[in-house]
């Protein structure tokens, strides 16, 4: 019986059985087959066994970005200081020092070029004398030399600006020491914050061309009121009979951001206007409040948030965090909009606030909030005088009400008719 139980098991512990031997240089695999005696060897790695050799760093290879361009260089002298403004192609870092050997401050931008255009400029001598810049020719990557004269100026500031890129260097006059009066103890006078406009400009302005700019549009609807009207939908249908009633009654040209549905970016709404060359630019908005029971009409113009709902207001039509909407407006203002400029945008919408409230109110009860500056995108961009109404408050329902029907819209864009009207013929405002 054994014997029988020995044979019939053989085959079988044949097949399982194997020896699996350590080699110092590799091991034995077992073959689970018929045939025990076969296996195959299998070279083990032994640097799976050995401490890994320490590598040396290499240096980077990598190439130094190419150079950042100045495309322009703008000079523009006021009273108290000069502003040097270039025109860069993208964001660049800088340092500053004072220099031991002599009295100036050297500001030296890094990897940065001239361009032709810079350095034709640079070549034509328009830099105040108190100003030099020029590429540094010392070896490695490029980059631009400025340097004051601390003798000859009184102050300086920099401010790096983004959208476009630029630089802006303000260079503040040295005040003479017999210049310097001591400050009088008398009262400080009454601020007006207007003083009437026909008395400062008691003349006719030339507009040939004026740009509506419609707010919103396409897949950004603006404010949504509780009953489902979209600010972008408003503020079309009122620039729509603006446009309408300034051709008939002015005749001049009158051209829009959008006439349509579509998205427009705040940059190419602004731009759109310099590239018309427009005389007048009024973008038409509506509020929104997160208490419903507040309503009425406000009109801005480009600047310092005049209070802190402005401020909101501007980061909301914006479309930027709160908090670094008003960052840099007093350099923004100076650079792009001259002061001839900002003060016509003041008047503009001085008289359009005027105009639309005196008109409203023989139908409506009205809600004045009066003339407000706000940092706002579309007023930043544009060089001409530039003005946005928010001429109802969508998230309150009776001006949502209002704002679904017809006759409301048509007197609010006869308001804004009536203020431009003013606005270019002041003796006639002046006369009545």
């Amino acid at each position: 019986m054994r014997v029988l139980l020995k044979n019939a098991l053989r085959p079988f512990l044949l097949g399982l059985v194997s020896i699996i031997v350590m080699l110092s240089d590799g091991v034995l695999l077992p073959i689970l087959a018929a045939q025990p005696n076969l296996s195959y060897y299998v070279p083990l790695d032994d640097s799976a066994h050995r401490p890994p050799a320490l590598k040396a760093k290499r240096k980077s290879s990598k190439a130094p970005a190419t150079p950042a361009v100045i495309q322009d260089i703008r000079v523009t002298p006021y009273p108290d200081h000069t502003r040097l403004v270039l025109d860069l192609q993208r964001a660049i870092s800088f340092t500053q020092h004072r220099q031991k050997t002599s009295n100036r401050i050297v500001i030296e931008l890094h990897n940065v070029l001239l361009s032709k255009a810079a350095k034709a400029k640079l070549s034509e001598g328009q830099l105040p004398q108190d100003i030099t810049m020029a590429q540094s020719n010392r070896t490695g990557p490029q980059s631009i030399m400025i340097s004051l004269n601390l003798d000859s100026i009184g102050d300086y500031k920099l401010l790096p600006l983004n959208h476009p890129y630029r630089l802006v260097v303000d260079v503040y006059n040295k005040i003479p020491v017999e210049e310097v009066q001591p400050i009088a103890a008398e009262p400080p006078p009454a601020i007006v914050a207007r003083p009437p406009a026909a008395a400062r400009r008691p003349m006719q302005r030339e507009v040939k061309t004026i740009v509506i700019d419609a707010g919103h549009g396409g897949k950004d609807p603006g404010a949504v009121g509780r009953g489902g009207t979209a600010e972008k939908d408003i503020t079309l249908k009122v620039s729509l009979l603006l446009r309408d009633l300034l051709t008939k009654q002015l005749g001049t040209q009158v051209v829009m951001t959008r006439d349509r549905d579509v998205f427009v970016e705040l940059e190419d709404r602004a731009k759109f206007a310099n590239r018309e060359d427009a005389d007048l630019f009024v973008s038409i908005h509506v509020n929104a409040h997160p208490q419903r029971g507040t309503k009425g009409l406000e009109v801005y113009h480009f600047g310092e948030a005049s209070d802190p709902r402005a401020l909101a207001v501007a980061a909301r039509e914006n479309g930027t965090p709160i908090e670094t909407t008003g960052i840099g407006w007093q350099y923004l203002v100076a650079d792009l909009l001259t002061t001839k400029k900002m003060e016509e945008s003041q008047d503009l919408a001085w008289s359009t606030h005027q105009a639309l409230v005196g008109h409203l109110n023989t139908h409506y009860e009205v809600i004045d909030h009066g003339v407000k500056t706000g940092p706002f995108y579309v007023l930043r961009f544009t060089s001409m005088p530039s003005i946005l109404a928010e001429i109802a408050f969508i998230s309150n329902p009776t001006e949502e009400r209002l704002m679904k029907a017809t006759p409301f819209l048509t007197r609010i864009a006869e308001g804004i008719c009536e203020g431009i009207k003013a606005f270019i013929h002041p003796l006639q405002r002046a006369s009545r």
